[in-house]
């Protein structure tokens, strides 16, 4: 089986029971009650399609959106306030944004991404302790 660098976006929404994905240009679509389950069955469903014609997809393949609100409705714990702060934007435009109010330019939406992925490293290379 050969690879591929072919990039698949999977636009996930939120359901009532977790969450869904599909493909635009693929008939590939799946499900998950949180995002990695989510994002494990659409890689699997993924490479299902892609079985038939010999090529082995990797993480890499996929590309996950998701809109804004939505984002932030699962993603409680990261607070718009902090995020605007922290990339320099405006907190009453950010909140705009997430709320679906107005949608953000491809500039700024690179810039809330940044932050965010900004946010997940720092929190990824931070330990807790317990003192008595």
């Amino acid at each position: 089986m050969k690879t591929t660098k072919k990039k698949i976006k999977v636009t996930v929404e939120k359901t009532d029971t977790g969450f869904s994905g599909f493909c635009d240009n693929y008939p590939i679509f799946t499900t998950g009650r949180t995002i990695p389950e989510l994002i494990d069955n659409a890689f699997e469903a993924a490479n299902i399609y892609f079985e038939d014609v010999k090529i082995k997809l990797t993480h890499d393949n996929l590309k996950f959106e998701i809109d804004f609100k939505q984002f932030f409705q699962y993603y409680k714990v990261l607070n718009s306030k902090f995020l605007a702060d922290k990339i320099g934007m405006n907190p009453t435009l950010l909140s705009q944004y997430v709320q679906g109010h107005k949608k953000p330019s491809d500039r700024q939406t690179e810039k809330i991404l940044y932050g965010i992925h900004q946010i997940g490293q720092e929190l990824s290379e931070i330990n807790l302790i317990y003192r008595h």
